[in-house]
């Protein structure tokens, strides 16, 4: 059987959709079946698609080069920002199966399968289509196999250490104005900030590091998930991310960082189960970031975060999706 997952990453767009896609193509690999990622964009970080099949082609805007790929494909994923509606229609038309991962409506989608794992998804207005089957909430989020059926993180009495995470490339300079807050109002607190070579803003990061701050450079997912496991609380950009916090249980406050993150935040909020310090980009939004830090610090409200997160997720939504594609 041949299955493709055509994805993008770099620049702008960051590292969520490999991650998204490296799930589904882990949870093939269960059935015993190999699929092949065709990325458009800059070469991933190293690491991230360690042993994984994967080749690196214009599929967005060489249609030739499409079809090509396309040729003979059972089943096809697109998980995209930038293809057309026009590209959409091509793998729909010229692969048994199409799956098309959506987070806000993006376009009206042809035949296939539209797969939005978010929490809050089933509260937009998808159309009723014929030909098109829809796989909505979190019982379908993918997550990459090491954030799936782990132990839950201990919730101790005293916060001493924060993971700041906030995307593939930072493009909002949002973690130095982050970590400057940290350093004055928590000087004592130990800070864990995620950081890949795809940030631009190093140097700045760098000038406000102090003894309590370690840099953790593009870390694959066990690094990932062991950051997580020993920190106490996170605060977190508004996508895939928040999902591999609530698998483990890390109490998170999530700022948003892009548009399309906005529903699935408020999904989260609205369940109780991250604390929303708003937009990057708002006029008050260090006090909304400070005031967000005070109302998780308590231990009671960290169980409480905890426990919730863990109950939206399982971590089997790869492994559903795919059930429902071979069966």
């Amino acid at each position: 059987m041949k299955i493709l997952i055509l994805t993008e990453c770099g620049g702008d767009i960051g590292y969520g959709h490999i991650s998204r896609c490296t799930s589904i193509y882990q949870a093939f690999e269960e059935y015993r079946l190999t699929p092949e990622m065709i990325v458009f964009g800059e070469k991933p970080i190293e690491g991230l698609l360690a042993g994984k099949r994967y080749r690196l082609l214009d599929w967005i805007n060489n249609k030739g080069l499409l079809f090509e790929v396309l040729k003979d494909c059972d089943i096809a994923f697109v998980d995209s920002y930038l293809a057309s509606h026009e590209v959409y229609e091509a793998v729909s038309k010229q692969v048994g199966t199409a799956v098309y991962f959506d987070d806000d409506l993006r376009i009206d989608y042809p035949k296939g399968f539209v797969l939005n794992g978010a929490i809050s998804s089933e509260e937009l207005n998808y159309p009723v289509k014929s030909g098109v089957t829809y796989l909505l909430g979190a019982t379908y989020f993918p997550l990459r196999r090491e954030f799936c059926n782990v132990p839950a993180t201990e919730i101790r009495r005293k916060v001493e250490t924060l993971l700041l995470t906030c995307g593939g490339s930072d493009m909002h300079n949002a973690t130095p104005l982050i970590q400057s807050l940290l350093n004055d109002a928590y000087p004592d607190l130990k800070k864990k900030i995620a950081v890949t070579s795809l940030f631009s803003n190093i140097s700045e990061i760098e000038k406000l590091q102090d003894d309590n701050t370690e840099l953790l450079w593009d870390m694959d997912a066990v690094n990932f998930m062991s950051a997580m496991q020993q920190s106490d609380i996170a605060i977190s950009a508004g996508g895939q991310t928040l999902y591999e916090l609530a698998s483990v249980g890390l109490p998170t406050i999530a700022v948003c960082v892009a548009e399309n993150q906005l529903q699935n935040i408020s999904g989260w909020s609205k369940a109780g189960s991250v604390e929303y310090a708003g937009r990057h980009d708002d006029k008050n939004f260090l006090f909304k970031l400070k005031t967000a830090l005070e109302k998780i610090m308590p231990y009671d409200n960290r169980f409480s975060f905890s426990r919730r997160a863990r109950q939206l997720i399982d971590g089997n939504g790869a492994g559903r999706i795919c059930d429902v594609l071979v069966q």
